[in-house]
């Protein structure tokens, strides 16, 4: 049977789309291979960036030049936003943007079978039954579906089963309407739309049936799930929190972790979850982006929250979840008119909360968005950005440490991974705490078993190390506690 490859860019909800269609492709019976001899490559892009569409670009010319045969499909946010420019690259055989990303794996199983879709857009909708709504003008230009309709977004998974990802995502949330100033995603993948609750709690009993300990639940903006799903009468409205309940009291599943959810969607039900769930089957693990500490800077987003009502949830969180919760956030640097004071706002507000890590952006201006045009009215000098950047590395890096630090001599629950060989050869496992810290384990596992940990130090590397605990343990000596054993 032919090969195939799938390459991810871009964020948790994007990686989700991906192994939906790797998913598809080899329960139709294709393996999985590597770029540079696989017969088809579906790249899955990301353009919230300039450097994530370079970043897919060089990907795109490297694999045709390793491997000239190999049928490129291009799909994701840079298909959707620039179709016709990835359409004229070399090696491209086919653009989908995330409007038909539902036919991606049947047109990449054509694609790996031997069908030229280049020049023949007649008879590649009739494979799919949809007319790409454009093609390519030009001789040799790839055919495109792409419009903004988003009618065909949701890619049907097969059934989620822990395997190259031991803690795989299940999107349950496309799309988003919030309209900052700096963000094309709404361009990119349309309003947002929900998976409904019956298709979630079905993939999630799949799961747990499949042998899988802990599930991901993600979306583009993953706090808006179930506002689309009209209720039926005498309901009350969907929400993510009724869905968290569901998923907790109607299945099996051993752990649940919720991705990146918007300060304002945390409201006080779903808050409510982490102290009733959290630390038992619910991840005491949240990802609130901040973008910036500074008042002005996030009315000139259009972000809908200020500091203090950031500041407000995060109180909330720690009072629900306890102090072994780990946050994380999004910080931006650089948006136009950024002053050194506003930066200066930012870096305090950071200082006063405890982050657990931090994932740092430089402002990119995107084309169609608003900040586009404020980059050229008020762009951020290059060299200020830097030093900024710097400053935020190294305050991440203190709270990070800070934040690790303090479950040294402590148990933790976590779950093993698939271990990179470099740890393996030092008789170590990788494994993922239940609130979202990375360990190495003086043990050798098997990825998706579920461990409690004794946390002995820290690696060169930041990562906690911790020594198996109890009778998950095969190696344990019950006789003598963590601290005692050669671990």
């Amino acid at each position: 049977m032919p090969d195939f490859h799938v390459e991810h860019f871009g964020c948790r909800a994007a990686r989700a789309d991906g192994e939906a269609v790797s998913g598809r492709l080899r329960a139709a019976g294709l393996a999985q291979g590597d770029p540079a001899v696989a017969d088809v490559v579906v790249v899955n892009t990301c353009s919230v960036t300039a450097e994530a569409d370079r970043a897919a670009r060089a990907f795109i010319r490297r694999t045709h030049r390793l491997n000239p045969q190999a049928r490129i499909l291009v799909t994701g946010c840079y298909a959707q936003r620039a179709p016709q420019e990835l359409s004229g690259m070399a090696g491209v055989t086919a653009v989908i943007g995330n409007s038909h990303k539902a036919i991606a794996p049947e047109i990449a199983l054509e694609l790996a079978t031997g069908t030229d879709l280049r020049g023949d857009a007649d008879r590649a909708s009739n494979l799919v039954s949809i007319r790409p709504p454009a093609t390519g003008g030009a001789p040799g230009q790839a055919a495109v579906w792409a419009d903004d309709s988003f009618a065909h977004s949701f890619i049907e998974q097969v059934q989620l089963v822990p395997g190259e990802q031991t803690r795989p995502n299940l999107k349950i949330q496309e799309g988003c309407g919030n309209r900052c100033t700096f963000c094309v995603i709404p361009q990119t993948r349309g309003s947002s739309r929900s998976l409904p609750r019956a298709t979630v709690l079905r993939q999630v009993e799949g799961f747990v049936a499949a042998g899988g300990n802990e599930l991901v639940l993600s979306g583009i903006n993953l706090g808006r799930w179930g506002r689309d799903i009209e209720a039926a009468n005498g309901e009350p409205r969907r929400t993510p929190a009724g869905l968290v309940r569901e998923i907790l009291e109607q299945t099996g599943l051993p752990r649940l972790r919720l991705s990146s959810i918007e300060p304002m969607d945390w409201d006080a039900e779903l808050i409510g979850m982490m102290a009733e769930f959290g630390g038992k089957r619910l991840a005491r693990h949240a990802h609130l982006p901040l973008q910036s500490g500074s008042d002005a800077v996030l009315r000139r987003m259009h972000r809908r929250y200020r500091p203090w009502h950031y500041a407000e949830k995060v109180e909330a969180l720690l009072g629900s979840a306890g102090p072994e919760l780990t946050l994380g956030a999004d910080v931006m640097v650089g948006f136009p008119g950024e002053s050194e004071s506003e930066f200066e706002e930012t870096l305090a507000f950071i200082r006063a909360l405890p982050f657990g890590y931090l994932h740092l952006f430089r402002f990119s201006p995107r084309p169609a968005t608003r900040g586009w045009a404020l980059h050229a009215e008020q762009p951020v000098a290059p060299r200020a950005v830097e030093e900024r950047m710097a400053a935020l590395r190294a305050l991440d890096a203190e709270k990070s440490a800070a934040h690790r630090r303090r479950f040294e001599g402590l148990e933790l629950e976590a779950i093993t991974l698939h271990t990179p060989a470099r740890l393996a050869a030092q008789g170590r496992t990788a494994a993922l705490t239940e609130n979202f810290l990375e360990v190495e384990m003086e043990s050798q596992m098997d990825a998706n078993r579920m461990v409690r940990l004794y946390v002995t130090g820290m690696s060169a590397g930041g990562a906690l190390v911790a020594c198996p605990v109890g009778a998950d343990d095969p190696a344990a000596d019950q006789d003598q506690p963590c601290t005692l054993r050669m671990c």
